[in-house]
């Protein structure tokens, strides 16, 4: 089956939101796992059966290298414990270049509202802000929609473009080798792994703007000659500060 056709509209959402969790997958390659696995036709009884395990050992092997925290979210959305309800997307205030001196772009990976809850490799959008040691401003929602990807295409590849302008990224959980790709882009990644509204992260970080910041930031904020930090690993997600 390659197609919503027959499938109840939840249905036909919670496959949706889960193959967006799953790292390289499709809605398609998500049907042929649950109807190899359910059977036709597909229900939102039969999706609530859905285990992290009958993902894992799926017959054709598709999902058997993905992280397990990937996969606990993508049965979230089977089982309609997540993504069902209508979202909030906060809307960004205008910005120009130059309005506001000494400050840092930040991405921040979010699936809900203004909160920082994302994996880097599975958020449905990237939250912009422009943050200074007084002020703080988003100024950009950029959703991820990853194109059909062609054999040899990198989908890490496709998402650091997307954050190309920024200086720091959080994320809750992030791979090592799209790590070494942030960091690779001059994009400093940094992990926070329990989900938190971004207006709380925010203040810490205007705080350690204002204050001595570690080697890391002050060499994005220009005070220490472009240098990794000694003993900086560019596989590795500093944690948040």
């Amino acid at each position: 089956m390659t197609s919503h056709e027959g499938l109840t509209r939840s249905t036909a959402l919670r496959i949706g939101l889960a193959a967006r969790a799953l790292p390289d997958a499709t809605v398609e390659s998500l049907m042929r796992v649950l109807v190899s696995s359910l059977g036709m036709p597909l229900t939102d009884a039969k999706l609530d059966s859905v285990s992290v395990k009958l993902l894992k050992t799926a017959q054709d092997g598709a999902f058997s290298e993905i992280e397990p925290i990937y996969l606990k979210q993508a049965v979230g959305y089977l089982k309609g414990e997540l993504g069902l309800e209508e979202v909030e997307i906060p809307q960004p205030q205008s910005y120009q270049e130059g309005d506001m001196p000494d400050s840092i772009r930040v991405a921040f990976s979010s699936n809900s509202g203004a909160r920082l809850d994302g994996h880097f490799g599975s958020c449905q959008r990237f939250l912009i802000y422009q943050v200074s040691a007084d002020s703080a401003r988003l100024v950009d929602v950029r959703p991820v929609v990853v194109p059909e990807l062609q054999p040899g295409e990198d989908r890490a590849a496709y998402l650091v473009d997307h954050i190309r302008d920024c200086h720091i990224l959080y994320v809750v959980s992030i791979g090592g080798p799209p790590a070494a790709r942030v960091v690779n882009a001059g994009i400093h990644p940094v992990k926070n792994p329990q989900p938190v509204e971004i207006s709380e992260l925010l203040p810490r970080l205007q705080q350690v703007l204002a204050g001595t910041p570690p080697p890391w930031l002050s060499k994005i904020i220009g005070r220490l000659p472009v240098s990794a930090p000694e003993g900086f690993k560019s596989s590795e997600a500093e944690d948040e500060p």
